[in-house]
């Protein structure tokens, strides 16, 4: 059975379904309307897999949600990249959608995103290129029986998408192991003097934070084997509200938690707080801030308001008030103790304090912040 077949049959039950096969009616839908050109061993039309991202309606009224809220520019420059030979990275700071949009990207051009490499200070070279079954390797020698393909391997041999996550953690010497693969398209198996070499559809989707310059660089040889695109932080704060929404959505029909428009003025205040800091600066323009260590990104907001719902849900009305989502403000804003802190009080007192409507929400957070 292969991986997409078990994720299907899964995915009724499963916590978090591949994209595959949480989005298997919408790419279905597209796979029949699409009579657009396709690449070698793609499922999709490159119109098709931006559509899949961005939305759309198709001309049988299938609607097709956006899986990706930015310019539509930096998703048809990431679809076309994959469409050549060039490898492609996405780069942007802590929670701008980098994996989510890796996912996604897979999923609609080979239907499966799970060819993953997770990138960590401990990933070994094996993770990139092949291992071996030391058991079968002991009792009958270097074979391809005793060969342990790698994902980008297996992604070589069959024409698909390789996805590789959080590059720059990865040690520089097993980052260029990507080299020859990204340039030559082959993997030399020197043990058995043989190599396999890619098949026409095979890309490499890679994903990189700014947070994370000076860990472990680039060689400016493998940097050269990709096209970069950086994922900006969503432009407004209508923008950034409409994606938490949905992304809250969808993660709270999953954990049958209240819908996420009963609690929209929160996800806007939540948002609201979250930018301001980033920031430093009031939404009206006229108060400097000073801004916390930490990130305060969409996808922590997204973390923040489900917590929220679910203590709504569980220990409350089912409607998301300030309550909910104070103490999840409070852990996200306060990551240094002592200066944190300090920054998350001047706030409190010098902006929330004062602000029209948001009376209760100072309460809230005054009361978890003693």
């Amino acid at each position: 059975m292969t991986v997409p077949e078990t994720a299907e049959a899964s995915g009724a039950s499963a916590l978090r379904p591949h994209a595959e096969a949480a989005f298997a009616d919408e790419l279905a839908a597209l796979t029949a309307a699409d009579d657009r050109p396709r690449p070698a061993r793609w499922r999709l039309s490159p119109w098709a897999v931006a559509t899949y991202l961005l939305g759309g309606t198709l001309s049988d009224g299938t609607v097709i949600t956006p899986k990706y809220v930015g310019p539509r520019r930096i998703v048809e420059v990431a679809v076309a990249t994959l469409a050549t030979d060039r490898a492609l990275l996405l780069l942007g700071v802590p929670g701008t959608a980098k994996t989510w949009v890796s996912e996604h990207l897979a999923a609609a051009v080979s239907g499966d995103s799970t060819l993953l490499v997770q990138g960590t200070a401990g990933t070994p070279e094996e993770a990139v290129r092949y291992g071996w079954n030391y058991a079968r390797l002991l009792a009958h020698g270097p074979s391809r029986d005793a060969l342990v393909p790698s994902p980008v391997m297996r992604a070589m041999a069959d024409g698909m998408t390789a996805r590789v996550e959080e590059l720059t953690r990865i040690p520089a010497d097993v980052q260029d192991t990507l080299i020859t693969i990204l340039s030559e398209k082959t993997l030399p198996i020197p043990e058995l003097g043989e190599e396999v070499q890619a098949v026409r559809g095979f890309n490499l989707v890679a994903t990189a934070n700014d947070r994370d310059r000076g860990v472990n660089d680039l060689s400016s040889a493998l940097r050269r084997r990709f096209n970069t695109v950086v994922l900006p932080l969503p432009a407004t704060a209508e923008a950034e509200v409409d994606i938490v929404s949905r992304r809250v959505d969808q993660m709270g029909r999953s954990l049958d938690l209240p819908a996420a428009p009963e609690g929209v003025d929160e996800i806007r205040r939540v948002v609201t707080v979250f930018r301001e800091l980033r920031e430093g600066v009031t939404a009206d323009g006229r108060t400097k801030l000073k801004s916390p260590s930490g990130t305060l990104s969409t996808a922590e907001a997204i973390s923040v308001v489900t917590n929220g719902l679910a203590l709504a849900a569980h220990f409350g009305d089912g409607v998301l008030r300030p309550g909910d989502v104070a103490a999840g403000i409070l852990g996200a804003v306060v990551r240094d103790p002592a200066a944190d802190r300090t920054v998350w009080q001047e706030y409190l007192e010098t902006v929330v304090r004062e602000r029209d409507g948001w009376k209760d929400f100072y309460r809230a957070c005054r009361e978890v912040s003693a």
